[in-house]
């Protein structure tokens, strides 16, 4: 394959990586791998910030490698074949794996490479001809049309759901159920390694003998580390940082706006100044003096206080006219974890395989059809569409206790997604993005500091650059009326999802 054009802080860190990869038997210059020798383990951090290059060097990489021989684990389908060398790209989350998606990378999330699933063999046919490693199958109910679209579209996309679903499957007819993995695996890349905690570190050691963690240091610490990062492990020739900003000869005043916050002479009043003269050169960024309510049912409005955060949920609910007995189709969710006892694991694992993990985004398609039942499009997902018992609890800033639309004995409990912490926005992105500034004027008043650097420019990085095409900055705290209903037309709702139903507990 012909190399990507690398900057100089790029190529240090491609020789670097080869370097690694030559010591487990893979040689990009050639471009062959050999049988890995040994189980040491091999793991370097590679750091950037927004605009550096880190996709574009792991894109290139992830080519070279597939060049060189090696099988792309994507979760959607893995059959073990012998003296075969793979690369697994990973993310925390599906929303940040759908970016990788979209810009040709096969990435799958984290916990669809940790549980493995369990194949029915009828149309593990169909995945085995579609990877090259059999005949074209005959299945009973499918026409040849409908493999020949399933080809098409896995050739476009290495994704065995998305090819199904293509000849009018769903990947719940292939897939059985989930297992957690037990063997290793060969080679792992993961990006938006910065939200990554000590124990998800871990096991990824423990499955990847060769790891490259790609992530952005400017960016918020998980909440449970203290402020620290994955990436505060690694130094002298472990660590990679690249520095060069790569994506300026897009002109992008987004990305400007970003990195200025690295000068410790701007403070938040300069900043806010430098938005508003930034919205009067380029429409790609906006000043606004209220929050879009239409755009929050998509993109939800980024704030940095739980309180904000709830009340602006509540104005959005009372500008659709939503009531405290239900839920409107296309309102956004966000799953806050799965309340099932330690017993129904098999459920859990079925449950978190299809991306109802934590912080997972939603769109409510509408009841399923059994009391407490949802149906469910799980954004990012390659087989988004499932129905799932369901605790929904929308808060209320006047009362302790949320008020639950639904509420079965166990299942997915997920909150209410028109407005998100910047803190759970990482790791995704948006067309347009929505920053609420009078939270970050709070914090900025209040002198936080996180990592050595002020709270309130963390903060305001991580929202700024969750945006892809147009920032909108909310001066005020007013919500605009929304000037149309709620819907899911933009969503694909075809076919029917799969049921996935929590066991009911034991009387």
């Amino acid at each position: 394959m012909s190399l990507p054009e690398l900057s100089e802080d790029q190529a240090e860190a491609w020789d670097r990586i080869a370097e690694i990869l030559s010591d487990s038997g893979v040689d990009l210059t050639e471009g062959w791998a050999a049988m890995r020798e040994d189980d040491e383990t091999r793991v370097l951090g590679v750091t950037g910030k927004a605009g550096s290059g880190k996709t574009l060097l792991l894109a290139g990489l992830v080519g070279a490698l597939r060049d060189a021989g090696l099988d792309v684990v994507s979760g959607d389908y893995e059959r073990k074949k012998r003296d075969r060398r793979t690369l697994a790209v990973l993310a925390p989350t599906n929303k940040a794996a759908s970016v990788l998606r979209a810009r040709g990378v096969p990435a799958t999330t984290i916990h669809r490479i940790i549980y493995t699933p369990v194949y029915d063999p009828e149309y593990e046919k169909i995945a085995e001809w579609l990877a090259g490693d059999r005949d074209r199958p005959s299945v009973e109910g499918l026409t040849d049309e409908a493999l020949d679209r399933a080809k098409r579209v896995y050739d476009e996309t290495s994704s065995v759901p998305g090819a199904l679903a293509a000849a009018g499957l769903r990947g719940s007819d292939f897939i059985t159920g989930w297992k957690r993995r037990d063997s290793p695996l060969d080679i792992g890349f993961v990006d938006e390694a910065s939200m990554l905690d000590d124990k998800q570190y871990e096991d990824l050691r423990e499955i990847f003998p060769t790891l490259v963690l790609f992530g952005d240091p400017a960016q918020l610490a998980p909440v449970n580390q203290s402020g620290r990062m994955v990436f505060d492990r690694f130094e002298g020739d472990d660590h990679k940082h690249l520095s060069r900003i790569h994506r300026q000869e897009a002109d992008s005043p987004i990305l400007d706006l970003a990195h200025a916050l690295g000068d410790d002479q701007i403070d938040f009043w300069r900043f806010e100044q430098m938005v508003e003269e930034a919205a009067q050169r380029d429409d790609r960024v906006v000043v606004a003096s209220r929050v879009d309510s239409d755009l929050m049912a998509r993109s939800p409005v980024l704030v940095w206080r739980n309180a904000t955060r709830v009340k602006l949920i509540r104005a959005f609910r009372q500008a659709h006219g939503a009531d405290n007995t239900h839920l409107l189709p296309g309102e956004p969710l966000i799953c806050d974890g799965l309340e099932l006892p330690l017993k129904h694991r098999k459920r859990r694992i079925d449950l978190e395989a299809r991306g109802l993990i934590k912080g997972a985004q939603v769109v409510y398609l509408g009841p399923g059809k059994k009391p407490g039942f949802s149906r469910l499009h799980v954004l990012g997902a390659p087989d988004p569409l499932v129905s799932v018992s369901s605790i929904v609890k929308i808060e209320d800033p006047d009362t302790e206790e949320p008020f639950l639309p639904f509420a079965a004995r166990m299942g997915a409990a997920f909150l209410h997604g028109a407005a998100v912490t910047i803190h759970k926005a990482q790791g995704s992105q948006w067309d347009e993005v929505q920053v609420f500034a009078p939270d970050l004027e709070v914090a900025n008043r209040m002198g936080r500091s996180e990592a050595g650097q002020p709270l309130w420019k963390r903060l305001a990085y991580v929202a700024i650059t969750r945006a892809v095409t147009r920032l909108v900055w909310v001066r005020r705290a007013a919500l605009a009326l929304p000037k149309a209903p709620l819907g899911t037309d933009d969503l694909d709702t075809v076919p029917a999802p799969l049921t996935l139903q929590a066991p009911e507990a034991e009387s």
